[in-house]
């Protein structure tokens, strides 16, 4: 627990210091975002955030700027739209009317969680001070019941329960529960906005489930959340109710096929073929499938979600993680269904699929689901903020003609406040223990604790300017050498590592795996790391047929495009046409520029462009009849995807015709 914590236990107005439950009971150290409690099914242990200290590195100032700018930006949002206005209103000291879409209290609830994960490190007082102004308002709104939602009260009373298609009043109880849980654990076991959340969990499973009313979620979220507000209490009847609502039958309520569909829930979570439908919905629901099989371990739900993991990857993803494709119903489409302009890739998507390869990470060791979270998170997550961290997407194309921007305010705001609590508990994401070791999934400047065996304290210090560059160092210290196993991904997206272990000669690690490490560690151990290989020309299945005869530029994890500020005047990144060759080093030279665009390696190249004649010619004309011109070789400068849309309009570009291809 940190200072800011202790003053937080101790002076907050209204609310009396709570000492952390005894055992059984929950308990807020030693947890990740996702608890790894003693018993469950994951083969790893997640660490807590507050185990991890980011150091100036590549996610350490976007950390800053998400805790200095993003949150208290977001929350002056929130006010001015009235959003935290609507539990005024239920407690007596708020506007007459309500505003803002039915799911908005998820919203708020959402930063919260944001804010409470920054109370595992020192927090700023202003966040610290707005949680303990909401928490008490969320008491006084709260009915005796235990009922919370600022639309279904009031006017409204009447029209509870009777809509968990659109509803979204479980959505918005799930996103209380993990803020509370948050809370909970960053404050080291302060229970206030946790009782808050647990009266209305207490109202649902009491009045839904099996032999109950029945009921089934609209938009899936309240099941992750219902399995971890099990482990933080202990309470089994969250867990049953989790599982209900994944595999109840279709029973006692009246669904259309094409909306059990889009919703991806309602009928059992097992008899699941393929993913599709709503692209957030289907990835929460998957997420929560992977908590509730860590908690029951039912084969059926593992089985279930491999099969669905496998048919995302084999042709509905995009390359920066991005899923959905389709507009209409913010869907995932048919497999190799991919369109560049028209890609709907809603930030929350991307946040889902990192939320969900997590999770198959803490069940697995497996570095499939490493890669795919890393691959998410550079790209389709990242690219949903602006540099300055005021602005977010809820939208990230892969091609743009020029007129699209980030914006401060959706009137649905469901993106902004997600990235910020993805990036505000980021740190709990990147070390791993588990029973032979500890495991490292992500790189950056950084540092982990942790206890490699009784009575010994260690501390890993990890040094890289990855992804900028690939060379990654370690050192150790221990209060006494321990034996234990280290154990280092190695990213799929190169051709191995050369490991080092105290300046000996380097040993080969294939990709795509962990490297284990194992010996006796003393202090003063140094590993040292090497990735190959970490540029390369991507290509598209053949069935992909936007992209025939097109590549795309990945460095490392990050996938790069071309905007129209980087290329000649006068040009247009949709007539550019990249070199032709296969020696990569040759045609692509990288060069870190740290005044542009916060500081960003680029990609320089040589490319032909299609002459301005061609654009000019009729849409349609005999075989033959057209003849396409190309510029001599230009200058051109790559950027990566995550940054794009940072200095005013522009056309952008991620997937460019290539003349060796298909």
């Amino acid at each position: 627990m940190n200072w800011r914590s202790v003053l937080l236990i101790l002076f907050v107005a209204g609310s009396s210091p709570v000492a952390k439950p005894p055992a059984g009971e929950g308990s807020a150290s030693g947890e990740g975002v996702v608890a790894t409690l003693p018993g469950s099914n994951f083969v790893l242990r997640a660490l807590s955030p507050g185990t991890v200290e980011m150091r100036d590195g590549f996610w350490a100032p976007r950390l800053r700027v998400n805790q200095a700018v993003s949150l208290p930006s977001l929350y002056d949002l929130l006010e001015e739209n009235g959003i935290v206005d609507n539990f005024r209103r239920l407690a007596g000291s708020g506007p007459a009317e309500r505003r803002g879409p039915l799911y908005t209290d998820s919203d708020l609830y959402k930063w919260m969680e944001a804010a409470a994960h920054t109370l595992w490190f020192p927090a700023s007082e202003e966040l610290a001070a707005r949680l303990d102004e909401l928490i008490p308002l969320l008491a006084s709104a709260q009915e005796e019941d235990g009922y919370l939602n600022t639309y279904y009260s009031l006017e409204r009373r009447g029209e509870r329960w009777t809509n968990f298609l659109h509803g979204h009043e479980l959505y918005c109880l799930g996103h209380l529960i993990q803020a509370a849980v948050a809370h909970f654990r960053a404050t080291g076991g302060r229970r206030d906005l946790l009782d808050i959340a647990i009266r209305f969990a207490n109202h649902v499973v009491d009045t839904f489930g099996a032999e109950k009313e029945p009921a089934f979620a609209g938009h899936p979220e309240a099941e992750m959340a219902f399995v971890e507000l099990y482990r933080a209490t202990g309470d089994r009847r969250y867990l049953d109710f989790a599982r209900y609502l994944l595999l109840a039958e279709k029973t006692g309520l009246s669904i259309r096929d094409r909306d059990i569909v889009y919703t991806f829930s309602f009928i059992p979570y097992t008899e699941r073929t393929v993913v599709e439908g709503h692209s957030v919905r289907c990835m929460y629901a998957n997420a929560g499938a992977a908590d509730v099989f860590a908690e029951t371990g039912d084969p059926l739900i593992r089985q279930t979600l491999d099969r669905l993991w496998k048919d995302l990857v084999s042709g509905k993803m995009y390359l920066t993680g991005g899923l959905g494709s389709r507009e209409l119903g913010e869907a995932i489409g048919e497999p190799f269904e991919l369109p560049n302009e028209r890609a709907y890739t809603e930030t929350c998507a991307a946040i889902g699929n990192f939320m969900w390869n997590w999770r198959m990470l803490l069940l697995t060791g497996q570095a499939r689901f490493a890669d795919l979270a890393e691959q998410a998170l550079y790209n389709g997550v990242l690219s949903g903020v602006s540099l300055t961290g005021r602005e977010y997407f809820y939208r990230n194309p892969l091609e743009s003609r020029g007129g699209f921007q980030r914006q401060q305010w959706y009137t649905t705001t469901c993106c902004p406040p997600n990235i910020q609590r993805t990036l505000a508990s980021l740190p709990g994401y990147f070390y791993s223990t588990g029973d032979r070791g500890i495991w490292v999934h992500f790189y950056d400047r950084s540092q982990v604790r942790w206890t490699p065996g009784d009575g010994v304290e260690a501390r890993l210090e990890q040094d890289t300017s990855y992804p900028w560059g690939f060379d990654v160092a370690f050192d150790l210290n221990l209060s006494q050498p321990a034996e234990f196993s280290l154990f280092l991904r190695v990213p799929g997206w190169s051709s191995g590592a050369s490991i080092r272990v105290n300046g000996a000669s380097p040993s080969r690690f294939e990709p795509d795996g962990y490297a284990e490490i194992r010996r006796e560690w003393r202090s003063g151990d140094r590993v040292e790391v090497e990735f190959l290989s970490p540029l390369s020309l991507m290509e598209s299945n053949p069935r992909l047929r936007e992209n025939r005869g097109r590549v795309a530029v990945r460095r490392g994890p990050l996938i790069y495009c071309v905007e129209g500020h980087e290329v000649p005047p006068g040009r247009s990144v949709f007539d550019l046409s990249l070199p032709l060759g296969t020696e990569r080093e040759e045609i692509f030279r990288s060069e870190f520029l740290p005044d542009l665009l916060g500081g960003v390696t680029v990609l320089r190249t040589r490319a032909r462009f299609q002459e301005p004649g061609w654009a000019r010619m009729e849409a349609y004309f005999p075989r033959g009849g057209g003849r396409v011109s190309y510029s001599g070789l230009e200058e051109v400068t790559l950027i990566p995807y995550f940054a794009w849309a940072n200095r005013g309009p522009a056309e952008m570009q991620v997937w460019h015709p290539h003349p060796s291809g298909p």
